[in-house]
């Protein structure tokens, strides 16, 4: 599932291309995907101008005077730029046109989402599916006193913690797993157990292990790619993340893979404590 780095990847790909234009056609190809399209998506967006590209969590915001369309990618969803003549294949579902541009679409699986919020309902945060959302983590927002302060009562594991996503936003399963090596911390420890000091640790190595990741296009395992059709290459500098058995990149122990709820995660028992 692409997670925030991709989010994040596919939005500065979208953002130049479409922030200040007006849309002039809305093809869509199918009822929806996960949920029904917005009714009459055709007459609420044609005409209308892109106020920017913006992204909460893995939900990537296309804002306009009158609303906001919400786009989530799902499983194994992708966004692309193309020139507007180009034919669709079977799992492109929705077009945005903006001239000689189209917005694609695709998504083999169908657990993405396109939804709409109109102004009229308050903020985009009001939305049903972002008002629960933690503090973005490249943000100032977020530090280790948020996250020691809100664990204090959490004896569920740490990595948990970070996937459940109302403390901090967009932490998958992927960046959870790296997070945590970079910061020495088991995975199986309960958050209230962990002090201040190694939350700064994990703060940091959050920030970091986010940023490189978006810096080198996200991770592409299967489904992901860029909105110009690239591939990210992040996957190429994991530490732990599906390197089950092979040898930890730091102390050299093999690397051991566990379950945690319906997540599989990774760690060095060594590096990890």
């Amino acid at each position: 599932m692409p997670e925030l780095p991709e989010v994040e990847v596919t939005r500065r790909g979208v953002a130049p291309h479409l922030t200040g234009k007006t849309v002039t056609d809305v093809i869509v190809r199918r009822d929806g995907l996960r949920w029904p399209f917005p009714p009459g998506l055709k007459a609420l967006l044609t005409g209308r101008r892109v106020l920017a590209a913006g992204r909460r969590g893995k939900y990537l915001l296309l804002e306009f005077e009158h609303g906001s369309l919400l786009i989530h990618l799902g499983m194994s969803g992708h966004l692309r730029v193309l020139p507007v003549l180009t034919p669709a294949e079977k799992h492109d579902h929705i077009d945005i046109v903006v001239g000689e541009q189209s917005l694609r679409m695709t998504d083999p699986r169908r657990f993405g989402a396109v939804l709409w919020h109109s102004i009229e309902d308050g903020h985009v945060d009001n939305h049903l599916l972002l008002r629960q959302l933690g503090v973005e983590p490249l943000e100032s927002g977020f530090s280790a006193e948020l996250l020691h302060r809100q664990t204090r009562q959490r004896s569920a594991p740490i990595k948990q913690v970070l996937l459940a996503g109302d403390i901090v936003v967009g932490v998958g399963n992927i960046y959870a797993s790296e997070s945590l090596f970079r910061a020495g911390i088991n995975p199986k420890t309960a958050a209230n157990r962990v002090s201040l000091a190694r939350y700064k640790l994990l703060a940091q190595a959050i920030r970091e292990t986010l940023a490189a990741a978006i810096e080198k296009g996200g991770s592409t395992l299967k489904d992901f790619i860029g909105v110009d059709g690239q591939t990210g290459y992040f996957q190429q500098s994991y530490f732990v993340y599906d390197r089950t058995g092979e040898a930890c990149r730091v102390c050299g122990a093999a690397i051991r893979q566990i379950k945690q709820g319906q997540r599989t995660t990774f760690y060095c028992v060594n590096c990890q404590k």
